[in-house]
């Protein structure tokens, strides 16, 4: 016997066809919502990750920008405490300068010749003075010439003039000071002072 199927088959076939493609889009669909979520949740994670690695980073570099401030603090504290240090050796150093070239220009000082005027500008000096002739300050200078602490005298003038009624060469002396090696006198010399 022959069997007629009067059903629409085809129509049923496209039926089951469009509801698997339905079907199969909403998977996808669903699949690329999954994926996208879960995408967004990784980077999400990864960003406040990074943003809580930066903010560790800042705080770090904050923490160190204010030991860097302490350090130059400390390093300009340093320099000033250099500083007032070199100036106390300084000072300790020309302590007993004016003693030496007081006593120098004493000892050196010839009968005859007399100072009136004595003016210091940084390690330079100049002297005004008198002498009963032209003779004795060459003499001098001669004399200044040999101290252990002044510098070779240089006649900036002399001429003639009259002191209490008596003839006198009137003169100016510039002179430096030695170096500090050369001004302090040897321990076992006359004139070490201690």
């Amino acid at each position: 016997m022959i069997r007629i199927n009067l059903l629409p088959h085809r129509e049923q076939s496209k039926e089951a066809h469009r509801h698997r493609f339905q079907l199969l889009l909403a998977a996808a669909i669903f699949v690329a919502g999954v994926v996208v979520a879960s995408s967004y949740l990784v980077l999400n994670s990864r960003i406040d990750h990074q943003q809580h690695r930066n903010q560790y980073l800042q705080d770090a570099i904050a923490q160190l920008d204010g030991q860097i401030k302490k350090i130059e603090g400390l390093k300009k504290e340093r320099d000033e405490l250099l500083a007032r240090k070199q100036l106390v050796e300084q000072l300790q150093q020309g302590r007993n300068e004016a003693t030496h070239i007081f006593d120098q220009l004493v000892r050196q000082t010839p009968d005859g010749v007399y100072l009136r005027d004595f003016r210091q500008t940084g390690r330079s000096f100049d002297l005004s003075g008198y002498a009963l002739s032209g003779a004795r300050v060459s003499n001098y200078m001669r004399t200044l010439a040999q101290s252990t602490t002044l510098d070779a005298p240089v006649l900036v003038e002399v001429k003639a003039a009259i002191v209490n009624n008596q003839r006198v060469s009137e003169f100016t002396l510039r002179l430096g000071m030695k170096g500090q090696e050369a001004a302090a006198p040897a321990p076992g010399k006359k004139g070490a002072r201690p």
